[in-house]
């Protein structure tokens, strides 16, 4: 492990510093309180840890989920005997209760603060860390931004013996003589079969509320830029290093993984915004995608508030009767990677079917969200905080059992169980084709593929929350659109892997146009607009193809993860793909129609791919960046992910785009169906697992032998494809076969009519009214009206004439967002001035979207424009993601 001293500053890499091949955390168990008035999450984390076998060293060795999530463990120690659940349960009084707070350290009550010196922000240890010495085993954790006041470690002796389990005989039975009975205890927990996974959860919650060790070595701690470091004096290897440890913190307000900032209906709310340091300035953990783990997670918030996390159950929460605030407890039996751990903390509330008479005037009153006033305390009285009827209710007095699964802990009314019948949508049933011969190469978790129940369940419950400025649209659109999506999916890749869903509409300064996590969807305000009277279902594009590719990341991205995080394109260019194929699914077209509706998508994205390429350094169009040294890490299992904290970086769609283009050549070699049933081939083995480039494409061409055949190889591929940049030349020979597409026609002949239109117009005047011969415009779908424009914005000149035409023609301050874009672009490129509102309400309210055009404001280098561009941001710039707010400073400041 590199000192951080000798990190390169200059770099745009991201360094995961844990030290994955010496030792996993194997769970993680959070008990937080959220914090608005400091804008702070504060509390502790217990880990539970499983030291790595002294053969692991290097990167070949991980292979796929066993690598990850425990396969050598988990289940193979199936003679450990615990007791029952009903037993463990009755045992749980003497430790407290389940919602006991770990012990604080912060405010200058508890903390002794000489106990921790400082070098910097960024530098940190406890006062004896310079005792330690560098033979020493260092537990190495990725950490930023955040202030940690104690780490111990968990005596967790008292739990052994108040469940009357001697350690020295469950040490002969995990056949663990080396170690110490506490190390045994935790491996047996560690090891416990997914069959016991509730009382495994119920033994690492009792673990985690046992006191510190009081035996005197306490554990030393060095926090520097990047991570943070862990030592016992005297302890020289992984495996006589401590099982459970427990770290006391808090994150800063200014922490890179979370988001504080107000909603739409400006009242403050925070969320983990999808940061490329991921949840680092969350709580300290193993970034490495191989260190996948289970967790648990208490959270505190106000009363007031609605906590939405990834978890298996909907949340019902507990009052904390020492705060008044309300508990909320989640947890995951899928080990997966610390990064896709999410939170949201607000006032949202549910959208239903009907919107509730006392949030219409809410709705009525937040046509302008950013002007939205704060509700008063008669109104906030009345409101129900996003947990529908039956699930308003706080539970007094009767903590959340995490394990369990019956319907006793869950609010059925709360949540969605739509009727496709109602829809009139066909899907494909695949509970007759949940073979008995499915067999799991991950480690042992309890798996959906392998539950009968779960292959019939085609659309899984949903729950939808947004502001209250927004429920109409975000039900208009979102909760219309949902079911239809969820089913169509099934239709295309079979059982759900996850449970159930929420989607949460998230503030204007979220970065993109969606986001995907275990159980929870995080959409852009952009993608809500819901049509015009009349406008059918075209108006709804952009709002159900994004719903589509973020439930594809449920199947490409969570429960099947790129090992090395360069390799973006496993996850996007495959949602990318599965977007355009389950979103026609959904809008059940004919055969012709899909094909017509793939071939202008795929003409609109050679179009923005090759713009991109022309405009961004060749390094960074790179799918496979490290190329034949993808998935290799360090001795110890660090390693860098390349580019990943470079700011432009983050507004790139080569990783969609080229992936999406790769599958999209593949599925044309192949055949478009045989190439979806592939997909489902493939999830069924590699589903919890994590692949590089080369498991997808090798499984391919073994199934498709005619391909190598034919002289496609794996070899063949990556040079075309994946380890250069530019345009491989397939795309440039099928794109012509798209530019004759039916659709794609259709908008160059209504070009030809705006060109003739403005050339007929250009410099008159208006002192004489002239009869105009009428023009037929064609009525255009969402994406041929994108193309349109696109098409139009290459013209050098277009009348004024012909721009008021255009937006009468089209209502295009009124469409979707990847039309009002365009538009946009069109007005700024011709100074349309009596448009500038369009410009000014598309940067402030679509500002995922919106980062490059004030570019374009500033490069025509007109005083009024450039004053736009200024005023823009600054009435954005609070609420800006970190890295927006950078690359727009750069471009306007």
């Amino acid at each position: 492990m590199e000192p951080d001293g000798e990190l390169n500053p200059d770099t745009d890499d991201l360094p995961l510093r844990a030290n994955t091949n010496h030792i996993l955390v194997r769970h993680y168990v959070l008990d937080l309180t959220v914090n608005f008035d400091s804008s702070v999450i504060s509390g502790g984390i217990v880990l539970f840890l499983e030291p790595c076998s002294g053969g692991r060293r290097k990167a070949e060795d991980d292979s796929g989920a066993g690598a990850g999530d425990g396969a050598e463990t988990g289940g193979s120690q199936a003679g450990c005997r615990f007791q029952e659940v009903d037993a463990v349960e009755d045992v749980t009084e003497g430790l407290g209760k389940t919602t006991t707070r770990m012990e604080m350290t912060f405010g200058g009550k508890e903390r002794d603060k000489a106990e921790l010196e400082a070098d910097g922000d960024n530098i940190q240890s406890s006062h004896l860390w310079q005792t330690t010495s560098g033979d020493d085993f260092t537990l190495v954790l990725d950490c930023c931004d955040l202030d940690v006041s104690k780490v111990e470690e968990v005596d967790i002796a008292s739990v052994s013996a108040m469940l009357s389990l001697p350690p020295e005989v469950e040490t002969e039975r995990s056949g663990v003589n080396s170690v110490s009975p506490q190390a045994a205890f935790i491996q047996n927990i560690i090891s416990m079969p997914s069959n016991r996974w509730k009382q495994k959860h119920q033994l690492f919650s009792l673990c985690s509320r046992a006191p510190g060790a009081q035996d005197g070595s306490s554990l030393h701690f060095h926090r520097d830029s990047w991570s943070l470091q862990v030592r016992k004096k005297g302890v020289t290897s992984p495996q006589e290093f401590p099982r459970v440890l427990r770290i006391c913190y808090e994150t800063r307000p200014t922490g890179g993984s979370v988001r504080w900032t107000k909603d739409q209906d400006n009242r403050v709310c925070v969320y983990t915004a999808g940061s490329p340091i991921n949840n680092r300035a969350l709580f300290p953990c193993q970034e490495p995608p191989v260190a996948m783990s289970t967790w648990q997670a208490t959270v505190r918030a106000s009363s007031e508030c609605v906590v939405l996390m990834s978890g298996e159950e909907q949340a019902v929460p507990t009052e904390d009767e020492d705060t008044q605030f309300l508990i909320w407890n989640y947890y995951v039996t899928m080990a997966m990677p610390a990064s896709t751990f999410t939170l949201a903390v607000g006032r949202w509330h549910q959208v239903t079917a009907e919107i509730p008479p006392v949030l219409e005037k809410g709705v009525r009153d937040g046509t302008d969200c950013a002007e939205t006033a704060k509700p008063g305390a008669e109104y906030e009285a009345e409101l129900v905080f996003g947990l529908g009827s039956s699930s308003s209710e706080v539970v007094k007095g009767s903590p959340f059992h995490t394990g369990s699964r019956d319907q006793t802990t869950r609010s059925d009314s709360a949540l969605c169980y739509s009727s496709l019948e109602d829809e009139g949508l066909s899907v494909t049933n695949y509970s007759g084709m949940m073979d008995d011969d499915i067999s799991c190469s991950h480690g042992d978790y309890p798996c959906r593929f392998t539950e009968r129940v779960a292959w019939s369940q085609r659309v899984i419950p949903h729950r939808v929350f947004s502001p209250v400025c927004l429920l109409q649209e975000a039900q208009m659109a979102v909760l219309k659109l949902l079911p239809r999506c969820l089913a169509a999916a099934y239709a295309v890749l079979g059982v759900h892997p996850f449970p159930r869903l929420d989607v949460l509409i998230v503030p204007a300064g979220f970065s993109s146009l969606g986001m995907a996590s275990p159980h929870i969807i995080f959409l852009s305000q952009s993608v809500l607009y819901a049509g015009s009277p009349g406008s059918g279902e075209s108006s709804l594009s952009l709002c159900g193809s994004r719903i589509c590719h973020e439930i594809a990341h449920s199947w490409f991205g969570l429960v099947i993860g790129a090992r090395d995080w360069t390799e973006e394109w496993i996850s996007e260019g495959f949602a990318t793909c599965l977007e355009d194929i389950i979103w026609a699914r959904a809008q059940q077209l004919s055969l012709q129609e899909r094909t017509e509706q793939f071939d202008i998508k795929a003409s609109l994205r050679l179009r923005r791919l090759s713009d991109e390429l022309q405009n961004s350094k060749e390094e960074l169009q790179i799918l496979r960046p490290n190329m034949e040294k993808t998935g290799q890490v360090s001795d110890s299992g660090s390693s860098t992910v390349k580019h990943a904290l470079n700011p432009e970086k983050t507004f790139m769609q080569v990783h969609y785009l080229k992936g999406y283009f790769l599958l999209r050549f593949l599925s044309s070699q192949v055949g478009e169906q045989q190439f979806i049933d592939f997909f489902r081939l493939f999830v069924k083995k590699y589903h919890g697992q994590l692949i590089l480039s080369q498991d997808f494409l090798q499984m391919l061409l073994i199934t498709f032998p005619d391909m190598e055949r034919k002289g496609l190889t794996l070899s063949a591929i990556y040079a075309d494809w994946l380890d250069r940049p530019g345009i491989p030349k397939w795309l440039y020979e099928r794109s012509a076969v798209w530019s004759q597409s039916r659709l794609v026609e259709e908008v160059k002949a209504e070009v030809v009519k705006w060109i003739l239109f403005s050339q007929t117009h250009h410099g008159k005047g208006r002192k004489r009214k002239r009869i105009e011969p009428k023009v037929n415009y064609k009525e255009l779908t969402s994406d041929q009206l994108v193309m349109l424009l696109e098409l139009v914005l290459e013209e050098s000149e277009l009348s004024v004439a012909s721009m008021r035409a255009l937006q009468k023609t089209y209502s295009l301050q009124n469409r979707d967002a990847e039309v009002r874009h365009r538009w946009c672009e069109l007005v700024v490129k011709h100074v349309y001035t009596q448009a500038y509102g369009d410009v000014e309400h598309f940067l402030v309210h679509d500002q995922a979207m919106g980062v490059y055009l004030y570019g374009e404001l500033m490069l025509q280098e007109d005083p009024e424009q450039q004053a736009l561009a200024h005023r823009c941001l600054s009435l954005v710039q609070e609420q800006m993601d970190q890295s927006a707010r950078r690359v727009v400073e750069e471009m306007v400041l």
